[in-house]
């Protein structure tokens, strides 16, 4: 078996802190889950709107390609609602 490379790890890493990070799994439900459980279809929607802002806006002074990722994950649900 080949040895990752230090880059693949870094990437695998960060593919895991935009699509389900740790923190946000604990016990038997994500957070993500529980969220829209709790918000009506509309206010769900906000949720997921607000979010794609909120990493947009933030990208070139804190997280930068991360958070552009994890405003595409946002979106991404956001399209899989109308689907």
């Amino acid at each position: 078996m080949r040895k990752k490379k230090a880059s693949e790890i870094e990437i695998a890493e960060t593919d895991s802190m935009v699509e389900s990070p740790l923190h946000y799994r604990q016990g038997e439900i994500e957070a993500i889950d529980a969220i829209e459980a709790a918000l009506s279809a509309d206010e769900f929607r906000g949720y997921l709107k607000g979010n794609v802002m909120k990493y947009l806006w933030r990208e070139a002074h804190k997280g930068g390609s991360e958070d552009v990722r994890k405003a595409q994950w946002y979106l991404n649900r956001l399209v899989d609602l109308d689907a």
